[in-house]
């Protein structure tokens, strides 16, 4: 194994599991044949699971090189650099099995679900939907246009995709869903655009909340564990996805906005801003919700009992600035507050996982234009960071984590 692959593999290791961070030490010599025995049985495993998804032979090896190109140590993974790696002389193979060949990406998303599932199941796991903004240049990719991506910290011309992660208690994490946001008005009052891109005819307008609550439900159908889903203020403030949320009996915490208006238990109607001003010194509890590539996370928390039932509503305090953050708490098995700082706390692993996906597993460095081709690319990435996930879990229990590719 090279210098360039050991780096890799601490990065990857820091990134899917912070508590490792400064542990993940590969000297010359550690890694041994059973540690690449262990890596290629996996990896020959999760090929074979995908292989009945393909009907032709080729397309089950343009599956497996497309694979092995995104786990690989490039700097850029797309057609072109997986090809040359694969050592293929021209991409177009490739571009056939994104574009053109039949298989379904959704039966490989239930797939990475099962997959994840099978090594990371946990009762007390938590649920995480945030979206991931992916710069593009021109307007032929599907769902493109100028729109604000919180990824890129900026109004740009990007696709956005809705995402569905999930993180257990051991610290384990990992993308298990995903949908493309279509915008409404530039791409919906357009049929023969949206018929250019492969957006399917039938297709409706959906917002990511909405998205949010069709990945959920689709857990929910294949019996996917999970205590509480959290996610950032665009889905907290929506109406919609709490209802559903309640409806289902989902306990959630998610942020919202510091003039959210709500009905304390004295019947006052009042904002969260205003509430967090009347909040007691003695009130506040100083507690980690989590851990990070820097260490603990330490926030002062406050918690208010709303009106209705089951409802509650925590105050994030900074101890550096006193910077405020706000959650809106469905908790209708009356857990501590130690759970609900917990929940809140596993928002961030979806933003570590996105970056694990862009940086280790090329989620953004695809270079296709069509709607069904985004979901090829995009679920495949996702089952390479679920196998990133799985080697580094195993590294927890004293297995070494690999990134040993061939090109074979």
């Amino acid at each position: 194994m090279n210098q360039a692959a050991r780096c890799g593999i601490v990065r990857i290791v820091n990134i899917l599991s912070p508590e490792l961070s400064g542990k993940a030490e590969l000297p010359d010599g550690a890694v041994t044949r059973e540690d690449l025995a262990a890596w290629d049985a996996e990896f020959n495993d999760i090929c074979a699971r995908i292989g009945p998804l393909f009907y032709r032979t080729d397309s089950r090896a343009h599956a497996v090189r497309y694979l092995r190109g995104l786990l690989a140590p490039l700097e850029r993974k797309n057609g072109w650099t997986i090809a040359e790696y694969a050592g293929l002389d021209e991409p177009k193979a490739l571009q056939r099995f994104l574009n053109l060949t039949p298989w379904d990406s959704d039966r490989l998303r239930d797939l990475v679900r099962y997959y994840a599932m099978e090594h990371f199941a946990d009762p007390r796991a938590v649920l995480i939907a945030d979206p991931t903004g992916f710069a593009k240049k021109g307007r032929k990719s599907a769902g493109v246009q100028r729109q604000y991506s919180g990824t890129l910290g900026r109004i740009d011309n990007c696709q956005i995709g809705t995402f569905l992660a999930y993180a257990n208690t051991s610290g384990d994490r990992v993308l298990i869903d995903r949908e493309l946001y279509v915008p409404e008005h530039s791409w919906f009052g357009g049929r023969d655009r949206c018929a250019e891109a492969g957006i399917p005819a039938d297709l409706e307008f959906a917002t990511r909340p909405q998205q949010a609550a069709d990945m959920i439900e689709r857990a929910l159908d294949a019996g996917v564990p999970f205590a509480w889903f959290a996610a950032d203020e665009e889905f907290g403030q929506n109406p919609g996805l709490r209802a559903f949320l309640e409806e289902h009996e989902i306990s959630y915490v998610m942020a919202i906005p510091e003039n959210t208006e709500f009905t304390d238990q004295e019947g006052r109607r009042q904002t969260t801003e205003e509430a967090a001003r009347q909040v007691r010194p003695q009130d506040w509890q100083r507690r980690s919700c989590g851990i990070g590539s820097k260490g603990f996370r330490i926030y002062d928390w406050a918690l208010l009992n709303a009106g209705r039932p089951g409802h509650q509503y925590v105050i994030r305090r900074s101890i550096d600035d006193g910077e405020l953050a706000y959650y809106h708490c469905y908790n209708p098995r009356e857990e501590g507050s130690g759970e609900l700082v917990r929940a809140a706390g596993m928002r961030w692993p979806i933003e570590e996982s996105s970056e694990a996906a862009k940086g280790e597993a090329g989620l953004d460095n695809y270079q296709v234009r069509l709607y069904h081709a985004w979901y090829r690319h995009i679920t495949l990435a996702m089952l390479a960071l679920a196998f990133l996930a799985v080697m580094t879990h195993k590294s927890k229990k004293g297995t070494h984590y690999l990134w040993t590719i061939t090109a074979s």
